[in-house]
């Protein structure tokens, strides 16, 4: 048995304004959205339509959307911003 990942990525809906969708990250029960000034807070239930990623897969999304990958290891603990 593996132990489950400490982070679990999700990328949102395809929009006008976000046709790649929006990186979602869940570390401890907190959910954080990736935004132009790093990770933020958001309510406590995933936004209906996500779909999960694989940590492959959150690289993969931040490559072809021009992130840098060292935010993936950078997901606030549930507690601080």
């Amino acid at each position: 048995m593996t132990r489950p990942e400490e982070v679990r990525f999700l990328r949102t809906q395809s929009t006008m304004a976000y046709s790649e969708g929006r990186l979602l990250a869940l570390r401890e029960g907190a959910l954080h959205v990736l935004a132009p000034d790093g990770w933020t807070r958001l309510r406590t239930e995933r936004p209906r339509g996500t779909t999960w990623l694989t940590r492959e897969q959150a690289e993969d999304w931040c490559e072809r959307e021009g992130w840098p990958l060292q935010l993936l290891n950078q997901v606030p603990h549930a507690g601080r911003v």
